[in-house]
């Protein structure tokens, strides 16, 4: 893929949600590459994350759900490129920036005695309270015990008053003694906490010898943070002022003023901690706890020039979204009933897309809508164009949820299951349109589903998902033809096409493992049948098989004795393109 522009860069991803009370890590660490013009698929069992990856990209998580960690670097030079005006005011407020900048850079002399002094708190407070693995483990117990607790009230809501008297007066019992636990834990927990602080107290050495030790490290930072900064500091701060002011251009003037004091709080936090602001990932990182970095280019007279680093995954604006969400990455859901207002014309639904990205006029959005409509396949779309969708057919439907994704000829189109909704003659259809608009659009498309036969249609790239991780990914022909994770070879097992006559259809045994729980070694394991001792014990890391083929085996270690793959899948290619009219 060496010629390919990558268009969204996925780093280290974690995405957790809030449960009850407790942590589910959906996604763990995915790394992917997604690039122009491709069509990727990803696919796994239902849970294995290929939806929540997917709506990470156009901020869709539920309101539950976070980024933990990791970067989603979207590639796009024209909302990149930024261009911000030179008022007098906003010279003035670079001006005073630029003047705190210099002040805050200070802290910058007195690093390691700012270090020194946190490390000598932290000790003192290790002293007066539990360790952070104590109190992860009374967490851990805690949270376990309100999940099983709100899993059993919900259980209960489900039971019948008049015939099920027993078994409400069972979990009623059961209710009581959760609630008696968690407040004899949350109980002990404050109690621990109490007698160490109690017990430090009464280490009078310690104490006298913290007071001496933080009274010195205070004098001497005082004087520190108090020297002369360089020439150097100086010009980078002038940088750093104008790229404060181009990161928070876009934006009204109380929005303005508002990031500028944010931006310039975590500078000082940087400097304080000793951040090597002169690194770009490292400055990146800290212009990311507010808002996106523009990196400074150049100038005129009236006006400042830079180039945006665009991480999706800190994306903390509703209106930094309405430039991405539709205009540059567009999604369409396996269900068009639910996608479509069931109140509300198509031909409108269509237009007030097009109106709101494309700023048009009614008449020219209507034009545009009905071309759309003509594009994806409607008959007599004029006349159509003020119908209802419940007076479409399921797979009309669809196509015209293509087209309000494709009204603003966004750069990736996200299919979720688009064809599960759909008759088997109509699924056909669908996808060969997806494939004719790509050809003429030139987007990239991301297929999400657990349909193989999908994939051998319509994908040059295949991810696999399982436990959310990517166990392996490659171009279509090395993914079908040449799989080297056990979990790729169960699920090419699993198709019913590959079947032989008289013989019981294969199926992956047991169930995946929990995301509330850390999981040891490779997360595939318990169901693996060809299970290393090493597979319970440590996560294997991603091998190369081909430049654009990885896996993640223990397998493919080179110190892993030789293990082919089922008979079953052996030589698949004439089944594959005989099943699936490849």
């Amino acid at each position: 893929m060496e010629d390919k522009k990558v268009l969204l860069s996925v780093k280290n991803l974690h995405v957790k949600f809030r449960v009850r009370g407790r942590i589910l890590t959906a996604i763990r660490g995915i790394d992917l590459d997604i690039y122009e013009n491709e069509s990727i698929a990803i696919v796994g069992e239902s849970g294995s994350g290929k939806s929540v990856l997917t709506k990470t990209f156009a901020g869709m998580t539920d309101s539950n759900g976070f980024i933990d960690e990791g970067r989603l670097i979207l590639n796009d030079p024209e909302l990149a490129e930024t261009y911000v005006k030179l008022t007098s005011g906003g010279r003035q407020l670079m001006k005073s920036t630029l003047s705190r900048l210099n002040s805050i850079s200070g802290y910058e002399l007195g690093v390691e005695t700012y270090r020194k002094m946190r490390e000598l708190e932290a000790e003192k407070k290790s002293r007066e309270s539990l360790s952070e693995e104590e109190r992860a483990a009374i967490e851990n117990e805690l949270g376990d015990m309100k999940f099983k607790r709100a899993n059993l009230f919900n259980e209960k809501q489900t039971y019948d008053p008049r015939h099920e008297k027993d078994r409400i007066k069972a979990a009623d019992r059961m209710l009581k003694e959760y609630g008696e636990k968690i407040k004899a834990l949350e109980s002990k927990e404050a109690a621990e906490e109490k007698a160490r602080k109690a017990e430090a107290a009464k280490d009078t050495a310690f104490i006298q010898r913290y007071n001496k030790q933080m009274a010195e490290l205070k004098a001497k930072y005082e004087q520190e943070i108090k020297g002369q900064i360089s020439e150097e500091t100086k010009k980078r701060n002038e940088i750093l002022s104008k790229e404060i002011h181009l990161s928070v251009g876009r934006y009204g003037l109380m929005k303005r003023l508002q990031l500028t004091f944010k931006l310039l709080a975590v500078l000082k936090q940087a400097m304080q901690t000793g951040v090597d602001l002169d690194d770009e990932e490292q400055r990146n990182a800290v212009f990311d706890k507010v808002a996106f970095r523009v990196k400074y280019l150049d100038e005129t007279s009236d006006r400042l020039h830079g180039i945006c680093v665009l991480n999706l995954a800190n994306v903390k604006y509703a209106r930094d979204w309405q430039q991405i969400r539709g205009r540059r990455i567009a999604t369409v859901f396996q269900d068009p009933m639910t996608s479509l207002n069931p109140i509300v014309t198509i031909g409108k639904q269509i237009t007030s897309v097009i109106m709101r990205h494309q700023g048009c006029s009614e008449t020219e959005a209507r034009r545009r809508a009905i071309e759309l409509m003509h594009k994806v396949g409607i008959p007599n779309a004029e006349s159509r164009f003020d119908d209802y969708p419940f007076q479409y057919s399921g797979g009309m439907r669809q196509r015209i949820v293509i087209a309000i994704a494709l009204s603003c000829q966004p750069k990736i189109l996200i299919c979720d299951e688009p064809t599960t909704a759909l008759d088997v003659t109509i699924q056909a259809q669908i996808l060969q349109l997806i494939k004719d608009l790509q050809k003429e659009f030139g987007f990239t498309t991301v297929f999400i589903t657990h349909d193989l036969g999908v994939v051998a249609n319509v994908a040059d790239r295949v991810a696999v998902l399982y436990a959310g991780q990517m166990v392996e990914v490659g171009t279509a022909e090395e993914v079908f033809y040449d799989p080297r994770h056990p979990y790729t070879w169960a699920l090419l097992s699993s198709l019913p096409q590959l079947a032989q006559r008289n013989t019981e259809l294969y199926s992956i045994t047991g169930t995946p493992p929990s995301l509330y729980n850390s999981i040891t070694g490779d997360a595939f394991a318990p169901r693996n049948p060809y299970c290393l001792k090493i597979d319970t014990l440590e996560e294997p890391p991603m091998f190369r098989v081909t430049d654009t083929h990885y896996a993640k085996t223990w397998l493919l270690d080179p110190r892993s004795a030789k293990v082919e793959k089922p008979e079953g899948i052996r030589d698949i290619h004439n089944k594959l393109m005989e099943a699936f009219n490849i």
